[in-house]
């Protein structure tokens, strides 16, 4: 169904209330970067859909510098053009979308911060608005899931190179390799329904995959099944263990190969092209996804802006799926339906 058919009423409705600058009206880069040039508002009110950034990255193990990634994100973004030849949708067309601004995290103290994420996107997630969050380091993730829990626990799909499930690092808790176990100990994962997509690289010892679904519940499908297969086996393999529950997208950008997201804390070597990328998140059409998340952009180490540019091309992914959602007869929010013609 493309996003020119009205869904329910036999009238289309207004258009929705924001939606990007016209960049064929003004040029591209003038103005204060936001995502996709969306309008900076702080508000839950007329929203479907909020961009969030949480530029937290004292939880990692090696390199730091993804506090700057959401900034690098909106930047890159600037280049989106709104409408998704792909899947056949303009997202802005049929949600409502702000840029909400950046959570005010503090820098070098995991559970204060933890707690700051969690009190700023609750609200959001309870008016009913899909959030979409940019990181900062994966360690974020555990409180955008805290979040969520007046629709979880949710089936999360997480695109990783590692399974950020150890139990601790250096005696600590909570960090970026941590944030998975902790969910599930708190009980935000349905883990009958999450999964955890491309793993690869080199780990301590022969259990570190297999513990996940031993110990923890969780299916996985490391990077060589994933790149031996057809994308369609290993799509048809995340909806299948989703199912129907409400889902919850982790994306961390090292999953991609860094010959095309060099950009990143712990990258390694042979992942998935920038296209593959961006063929999986595109073959989960149709899912109730409450949230997302992109996480582990440092530009520092990003030549030619390649890694925020493919963050912001992820992003303009999941806003179409929750735009096709609506237009599919989702009704997680009131649906805002209009034509082509508007907007």
């Amino acid at each position: 169904m493309s996003d020119q058919t009205p869904v329910g009423d036999a009238q289309p409705k207004p258009s929705p209330r924001y939606v990007p600058a016209d960049s064929l009206q003004s040029p591209r880069f003038t103005g204060i970067p936001t995502f996709a040039r969306l309008p900076n508002v702080r508000t839950t009110e007329d929203v479907d859909l909020a961009i969030i950034g949480v530029p937290f990255d004292t939880g990692v193990s090696f390199r730091a510098g993804g506090r700057f990634g959401p900034n690098a994100i909106r930047a890159a973004s600037v280049l989106i053009r709104g409408h998704n030849p792909v899947l056949e949708v303009h997202p802005f067309r049929v949600l409502s979308c702000v840029d909400y601004g950046d959570v005010a995290i503090v820098p070098g103290y995991i559970e204060r911060s933890y707690e700051i994420i969690e009190r700023e996107v609750t609200p959001v997630v309870n008016a009913g608005v899909i959030p979409l969050l940019l990181g900062g380091d994966h360690s974020v993730t555990l409180p955008h899931l805290r979040a969520t829990r007046s629709v979880g626990p949710v089936a999360v799909i997480d695109f990783d190179s590692h399974t950020d499930a150890w139990d601790s690092f250096f005696g600590e808790k909570y960090n970026h390799g941590t944030w998975m176990r902790r969910a599930i100990e708190e009980g935000l994962v349905d883990v009958d329904h999450s999964i955890e997509v491309g793993l690869r690289g080199s780990v301590y010892g022969p259990d570190d995959w297999p513990v996940l679904k031993r110990e923890l519940g969780l299916e996985y499908i490391p990077t060589h099944e994933v790149l031996t297969q057809s994308p369609d086996v290993t799509i048809e393999a995340i909806r299948r263990r989703v199912g129907g529950r409400p889902t919850f997208i982790s994306f961390d950008i090292d999953v991609v190969d860094p010959a095309f997201a060099p950009g990143t804390g712990t990258p390694e070597a042979g992942g998935l092209s920038s296209f593959q990328a961006l063929q999986l998140i595109r073959g989960l059409r149709g899912i109730d996804f409450v949230g997302f998340d992109v996480v582990e952009v440092i530009p520092s180490y990003d030549s030619g802006e390649v890694t925020a540019i493919l963050a912001a091309n992820l992003a303009f992914e999941m806003i179409s799926l929750s735009a096709l959602r609506r237009l599919e007869g989702g009704t997680r929010t009131p649906a805002r339906i209009v034509s082509t013609e508007q907007a």
